[in-house]
């Protein structure tokens, strides 16, 4: 596997473009890892100190999780190192979309990811830079459409992926209208906790469970951890965190998922983060959802959480470990020999296989579809790394190796 993820890692990109801002300090990259199927996808983020070695990380590991969510395409993503709470963001994202636009009528289809807006902020200015969907170019590159077909799937994807979720088995609130990019994301974060142990062995029903971070995607797997019935007993956000080592309810994890400030947690009861920090790796949870930033997690902290009776950890952020190799270094294949990790391009794949389902021809628009789709999608893969190997440990190792063996 190692000589595989070598091979892998040190093949240049195929495309790089690199754009600066002609009227503030904003720097960025779109990286086109490979135009495998004649087209590349991936997100567009925006942090402050982003650089071009983590947009092609990222670009990387999309192309791995392509093996798992579809379509069988190139991995590529987009950064932009800004301060994304900067008023001048609105029109910094203008200008890049602007820059950005011909590879996305062409061959490489973008979303949202860490502090740019799928919804709000993406699919508005990309139209107004005359594409008609953040996905276009992975319809006119990889699956190259008739003109009737393409306006009938991109009406598909553009209906899907803001639908309101009605179904109150996906949905905290029906009356604040969450939509399906929304949710997705998290919901796959859960789904592959309550897989691994129906796969692996045993129930995630009773089970003990830290998040951290509480935006778009650790809210949304709490909230669909604890309707399963595990026991949320740690979240840790930026601004500080929550501990109940008895275990927050169904309801006091939905009224927390609502009660959020954007993507910062919110509660009269809030611990500072120092203190939250220093309570939260050894609280003695069996799951551990890392939902935040990229490149977090320390060794000493996965000693702390194995220590006090860590069974797995469910990626929620893309590539979570501290390490700094592209993926799967010396933190990740740590973890990965003490705990059951399922890995991020599975365990976060719930957008990518959105975006995949709505492309096929003719898909079902319901919830219970859309949700049990990206549920099947997860099942599969972790069935077939057991297949492979049904050790509880190495289980990202096996993961990886099954997608290489795929694209080198």
């Amino acid at each position: 596997m190692k000589e595989l993820l070598n091979k892998y890692e040190d093949k240049a990109p195929e495309i790089v473009f690199h754009w600066r801002d002609s009227e503030t300090e904003a720097e960025g990259w779109t990286v086109i890892n490979s135009l495998k199927g004649g087209a590349a996808g991936g997100g567009t983020r925006m942090r402050e100190g982003l650089n071009e070695n983590e947009v092609l990380s990222l670009a990387k590991t999309m192309e791995i999780k392509f093996t798992v969510s579809g379509p069988d395409i190139g991995g590529a993503k987009s950064g932009i190192n800004f301060n994304p709470e900067d008023p001048r963001k609105q029109a910094v994202l203008e200008r890049w979309y602007k820059a950005v636009s011909p590879l996305l009528k062409s061959y490489y289809g973008t979303g949202g990811d860490l502090n740019v807006d799928e919804i709000n902020e993406v699919i508005p200015i990309t139209e107004s830079c005359g594409v008609w969907h953040p996905q276009e170019g992975v319809f006119n590159g990889h699956f190259q459409p008739t003109e009737a077909d393409k306006i009938n799937r991109i009406g598909q994807l553009r209906q899907g992926v803001v639908k309101v979720i009605e179904n109150t088995d996906y949905t905290p609130d029906i009356l604040r209208k969450y939509t399906v990019a929304d949710m997705c994301t998290g919901f796959g974060v859960a789904e592959s906790a309550r897989h691994f142990y129906n796969i692996y062995g045993g129930d995630v029903n009773g089970k003990k469970a830290i998040i951290q971070g509480f935006g778009n995607v650790g809210a949304s797997a709490a909230f669909y951890l604890a309707k399963m019935g595990v026991k949320i007993i740690g979240i840790l956000d930026r601004n500080g965190g929550l501990i109940n080592e008895e275990g927050y309810t169904f309801e006091e994890i939905k009224d927390l998922f609502l009660a959020k400030d954007g993507n910062t947690l919110q509660s009269p009861d809030l611990i500072p983060f120092k203190e939250a920090n220093k309570r939260f790796w050894s609280l003695g949870a069996e799951i551990f959802a890392p939902c935040a930033a990229s490149r977090l997690i320390q060794k000493d902290q996965i000693d702390n959480l194995v220590e006090h009776g860590l069974e797995m950890i469910s990626c929620g952020a893309n590539v979570p470990f501290a390490d700094k190799e592209i993926f799967f270094g010396p933190i990740m294949e740590y973890a990965d020999q003490k705990a059951s990790v399922i890995p991020d391009f599975i365990a976060n794949c719930g957008m990518a296989r959105v975006f995949a389902y709505f492309m096929e021809r003719k898909v079902l628009m319901t919830d219970e579809a859309i949700f049990n789709d990206i549920s099947v999608t997860i099942k599969n893969a972790i069935q077939q790394t057991f297949e492979n190997n049904n050790d509880k440990k190495h289980i990202s190792k096996v993961a990886f190796e099954i997608a290489l063996k795929q694209l080198v």
